[in-house]
Protein backbone atom coordinates (compact mmCIF):
# COMPACT_ATOMS: atom_id res chain seq x y z
CA UNK A 1 0.00 0.00 0.00
CA UNK A 2 0.68 3.58 -0.37
CA UNK A 3 2.57 5.15 2.51
CA UNK A 4 0.25 8.46 2.94
CA UNK A 5 -2.60 6.30 2.22
CA UNK A 6 -2.12 4.37 5.41
CA UNK A 7 -0.85 7.77 7.20
CA UNK A 8 -4.03 9.19 6.37
CA UNK A 9 -6.54 5.93 7.07
CA UNK A 10 -4.61 5.79 10.32
CA UNK A 11 -5.13 9.95 11.23
CA UNK A 12 -8.99 9.56 10.54
CA UNK A 13 -8.88 6.08 12.45
CA UNK A 14 -7.02 7.98 15.52
CA UNK A 15 -10.09 10.86 15.27
CA UNK A 16 -12.42 8.73 15.44
CA UNK A 17 -11.63 7.00 18.38
CA UNK A 18 -11.40 10.35 20.29
CA UNK A 19 -14.55 10.89 19.00
CA UNK A 20 -15.63 7.85 20.25
CA UNK A 21 -13.98 8.34 23.59
CA UNK A 22 -15.67 11.98 23.31
CA UNK A 23 -18.81 10.31 22.99
CA UNK A 24 -18.68 7.62 25.75
CA UNK A 25 -17.72 9.70 28.36
CA UNK A 26 -19.97 12.43 28.22
CA UNK A 27 -23.17 10.38 26.90
CA UNK A 28 -25.51 8.41 29.36
CA UNK A 29 -25.40 4.61 27.84
CA UNK A 30 -29.56 5.15 27.54
CA UNK A 31 -28.84 7.71 24.76
CA UNK A 32 -25.62 6.52 23.28
CA UNK A 33 -26.46 5.97 19.40
CA UNK A 34 -27.86 1.53 19.12
CA UNK A 35 -25.08 0.50 16.94
CA UNK A 36 -22.03 1.53 19.73
CA UNK A 37 -21.02 -1.61 22.11
CA UNK A 38 -22.27 -0.08 25.27
CA UNK A 39 -25.74 0.86 24.36
CA UNK A 40 -28.48 0.03 27.27
CA UNK A 41 -31.74 1.35 27.23
CA UNK A 42 -33.09 3.54 29.99
CA UNK A 43 -29.43 3.54 31.73
CA UNK A 44 -28.08 6.88 33.03
CA UNK A 45 -24.71 5.53 33.64
CA UNK A 46 -21.73 6.82 31.76
CA UNK A 47 -19.52 4.05 30.24
CA UNK A 48 -15.81 5.52 31.63
CA UNK A 49 -13.74 2.05 30.46
CA UNK A 50 -15.37 2.03 27.14
CA UNK A 51 -14.03 6.07 26.87
CA UNK A 52 -10.83 5.49 28.45
CA UNK A 53 -10.07 2.15 26.17
CA UNK A 54 -11.31 4.85 22.94
CA UNK A 55 -8.69 7.41 24.39
CA UNK A 56 -5.87 4.85 24.35
CA UNK A 57 -6.63 3.06 21.37
CA UNK A 58 -6.66 6.71 19.76
CA UNK A 59 -3.18 7.53 21.43
CA UNK A 60 -2.02 4.23 20.11
CA UNK A 61 -3.06 4.82 16.77
CA UNK A 62 -1.33 8.03 16.58
CA UNK A 63 1.86 7.03 17.97
CA UNK A 64 1.89 4.73 14.79
CA UNK A 65 1.13 7.48 13.01
CA UNK A 66 4.06 9.59 14.08
CA UNK A 67 6.27 6.34 13.95
CA UNK A 68 5.43 5.65 9.68
CA UNK A 69 6.67 9.57 9.41
CA UNK A 70 10.11 9.01 10.24
CA UNK A 71 13.13 8.21 8.78
CA UNK A 72 13.73 4.75 8.18
CA UNK A 73 16.95 4.48 7.55
CA UNK A 74 20.14 5.33 10.00
CA UNK A 75 23.66 4.84 8.79
CA UNK A 76 26.14 3.85 11.06
CA UNK A 77 29.65 5.26 10.12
Amino acid sequence: MNKKLIIGLSVIIGITFFVLAFEYLNVPAGSLPGYMPGFEAYSTRVHIKHGIASVLLGLATFAFTWFQTGKKSIELS
